[in-house]
């Protein structure tokens, strides 16, 4: 019988081939064969007794990125091109700006910790290099910081204006 999940009975008389008492039949806590209703019993845990008011280690979070390349010139056309591609094929691109030998990328990035977000920034220039025709340039710089320290920078009158325009441009 399809649709019947492993170890459960196959029909709710008890009298088809697997009536739930052979060897594939689900069993108890003390080897006794179990009910249907004892097998659907459901117990939930309150969140307040896994978390005890700090997310847990696990829980991504938001880290902001500047990736900085360079290498040969290039066209200005292809690079901006090629920039604007790799913004439509990475959706969370918040930024980029670009010469004929050099561009920086700013972006956020979701990751459960710093290594996570500086493991996906180090591949993402490799990785869409040919879909999106980047220059075959090196990464020559990367900077990733936590939401919290962005902003405190921001407060502070470092890093770029919240108002700079998002998308590509030149230096």
């Amino acid at each position: 019988m399809s649709g019947v999940r492993p170890g459960t009975p196959a029909s709710r008389g008890g009298t088809g081939s697997r009536g739930g008492t052979g060897p594939r039949a689900a069993t108890g806590a003390r080897g006794g064969a179990r009910t249907a209703a004892e097998e659907r019993a459901l117990t939930s845990v309150a969140a307040g007794d896994r978390f005890r008011g700090e997310e847990p280690a696990h829980t991504p979070r938001l880290w902001h990125v500047t990736l900085s390349v360079s290498g040969s010139r290039a066209p200005l056309p292809e690079v901006r091109r090629a920039l604007e591609q790799l913004a439509h094929d990475h959706p969370f691109l918040l930024t980029s700006r670009y010469a004929g030998d050099h561009a920086e990328i700013r972006y956020w990035e979701e990751a459960r910790d710093l290594h996570d977000a500086a493991a996906v920034a180090l591949r993402l220039w490799g990785e869409h290099r040919q879909t999106a025709g980047l220059p075959p340039w090196e990464i020559v710089g990367l900077e990733v910081i936590d939401r919290s320290t962005y902003h405190q920078r921001i407060a502070a009158g470092y890093g770029p204006a919240p108002a700079t325009p998002v998308g590509v441009h030149p230096f």
